[in-house]
């Protein structure tokens, strides 16, 4: 078993449970106790959980999560801003990657760029880019979640792994310079690491409610980010704190 499956299996036992022995863990898990107490100590250091005696507990940061309805019915003007801007950033000829999210599905509803590859992990974006044939779509495979219309897990990984992209644009429930930007989910936050790592240029798409907003895993530390886009309505003063980080920002 591979550790980013042992750290979701971990995870997944702590929401059903609320806290879990070390050695409830060996027999689940079929490895050893210091594999388990060094997977908690990585767990720990990513603020998903806190070590107790004998065992853990579950972070207090948030986790609640909405679902793509919700999520499509609040921020609509904030989101076609930063949809047009996404959309701008999008040069002929590119491959680019268009993480799932209603944010993101507003970049691809403005592309206007000819002749560009859109690598995407979502359903809703795939149907939207159907429309326009001249984008070379590609469509991952992997677990299908109903919440965010996202395909997520290993095989969505192993997927995304075999490509390189010229921007990814990536999505977020939180975003802070501290914490930098995090997500309710464990397996989405693994997904949204992998199109990190194969993109020249990480772009993270956030409108002004997820700023100073820290959830339960973290996707990337905000050094790992090149740019973000947002909406008029965060602050010059938010704004200039990820500016002295060295992290570009534009607004609507």
């Amino acid at each position: 078993m591979f550790v980013e499956e042992r750290h979701r299996l971990i995870i997944e036992l702590l929401k059903k449970h609320q806290r879990v022995r070390v050695n409830t863990l060996t027999e689940e898990l079929g490895v050893s106790e210091s594999t388990i107490r060094r997977d908690l100590q990585e767990l720990e250091e990513m603020g998903l959980l806190k070590r107790t005696h004998g065992g853990a507990v579950l972070s207090g940061k948030l986790a609640f999560e909405p679902t793509m309805g919700e999520k499509a019915e609040i921020m609509q003007e904030e989101k076609r801003q930063i949809g047009i801007l996404g959309a701008s950033l999008i040069k002929d000829n590119e491959t680019i990657f268009l993480d799932a999210g209603t944010t993101t599905l507003k970049i691809a509803e403005y592309i206007s760029a000819k002749n560009i590859t859109v690598l995407t992990n979502s359903l809703s974006i795939a149907l939207e880019l159907s429309k326009k044939p001249d984008i070379n779509l590609i469509l991952t495979g992997g677990q299908l979640r109903w919440q965010t219309h996202a395909l997520v897990g290993p095989v969505t990984e192993e997927f995304i792994r075999n490509f390189r992209v010229d921007k990814a644009f990536i999505g977020t429930n939180g975003i802070s310079v501290k914490e930098g930007i995090t997500t309710p989910n464990v397996v989405e936050a693994y997904t949204k690491k992998a199109m990190i790592q194969i993109a020249k240029e990480v772009i993270v798409v956030a409108d002004h409610s997820k700023f100073e907003k820290d959830y339960f895993v973290t996707i990337a530390p905000i050094e790992k980010v090149d740019l973000i886009i947002t909406d008029d309505k965060t602050s010059q003063e938010q704004i200039e704190k990820f500016i002295k980080a060295g992290i570009g920002v534009i607004t609507g």
